[in-house]
């Protein structure tokens, strides 16, 4: 069946008409058009929707509700999440991180300790895009989660949240047995000053895996380092080029002097987006004690590289 666009009243009580059609097949176009409309009062229509016995038309329910937000929406939604039909509760779990309007939070607070884990990951997914601070206390309880995919996702919540008084939560989870938990939590670090955090990233400069270290020695340009500076500089060995490239982002940010030579050696890698970073960091630095790397590179074969060489000459003039 095909809807005219949407123009009145009478369009709108068809399309209310045809959820109760016995064609599975009309009543998910039906949720498609009510979406179309972008008119709120679609909402309690659809989340009928969600308790269809056809799973398509679930399906395209939990779809269509992404267009909308609030606590009607995401009350259907947190529905059609703990459906049995695995992609109706991904696709709910999708929509949910739309959500952007604070009020939609009480019904993703209740299933943070959900018995099914895909549900827990959910609401917190959409709790974290909420940012509300009645959801901490729910976040640093899933911190401790037996699944690795929720506690990541609990991470994020109290992440985004940037409370101090999370920061031991956070810190715990730079040490959990997962290296993604661990990498999350790293990343979460960037909101503090504190010398506790500082400490935290420091030793994921050591964690074995190298995705931990590349957004520790990341997030490191954003403290002080003052005589730990040589911990990050010691990072330039490391065995993977993506960590490297970090390191020598965060010590040019930071105009460590000292790493000039270090910075300097990786000017002769043949990984170009290195030669590129390590270029503009000795730029930031601008020392003249960088001058003789970078003339060696005025007729590198990559044009990014040169462009940068050219931009930290003139920065040091």
């Amino acid at each position: 069946m095909v809807f005219e666009p949407f123009e009145e009243e009478s369009d709108f009580e068809l399309l209310e008409e045809n959820l109760g059609d016995p064609d599975p097949a009309v009543r998910r176009v039906a949720v498609m058009d009510l979406a179309d409309t972008a008119d709120p009062m679609a909402v309690p229509l659809i989340a009928r929707a969600v308790s269809d016995e056809s799973p398509e038309v679930r399906l395209q329910a939990a779809i269509a509700l992404g267009e909308f937000d609030g606590l009607e929406t995401a009350t259907a939604l947190c529905q059609a999440m703990q459906d049995g039909d695995n992609r109706v509760a991904r696709a709910a779990s999708d929509s949910l991180s739309e959500l952007k309007d604070p009020e939609a939070a009480p019904p993703l607070l209740t299933l943070t300790s959900h018995e099914d884990p895909k549900v827990r990951e959910g609401a917190l997914l959409g709790l974290k895009q909420l940012r509300r601070p009645d959801a901490l206390a729910n976040g640093i309880e899933a911190m401790k989660d037996p699944v690795a995919a929720v506690r990541i996702q609990a991470v994020g919540v109290v992440g985004y949240l940037k409370a101090e008084e999370a920061l031991p939560a956070l810190i715990s989870c730079c040490r959990d047995g997962d290296p993604d938990v661990r990498k999350t939590a790293v990343g979460a670090l960037a909101f503090s000053k504190s010398s506790h955090a500082r400490d935290a990233l420091f030793a994921a400069l050591e964690d074995e895996n190298w995705a931990v270290r590349e957004i520790a020695a990341e997030v490191l340009g954003r403290f002080p380092l003052g005589d730990n500076a040589q911990r990050l500089i010691g990072l330039l060995d490391d065995s993977y080029w993506q960590v490297r490239v970090k390191a020598v982002r965060s010590l040019g940010k930071l105009k460590v002097t000292a790493a000039i030579d270090r910075i300097g050696s990786q000017l002769d890698e043949v990984t170009s987006n290195l030669r590129k970073e390590a270029a503009a960091a000795l730029g930031e630095i601008a020392d003249p004690a960088a001058l003789p790397y970078l003339e060696k590179l005025v007729d590198d074969p990559d044009p990014d590289v040169r462009k940068n060489v050219r931009w930290a000459l003139g920065q040091i003039g």
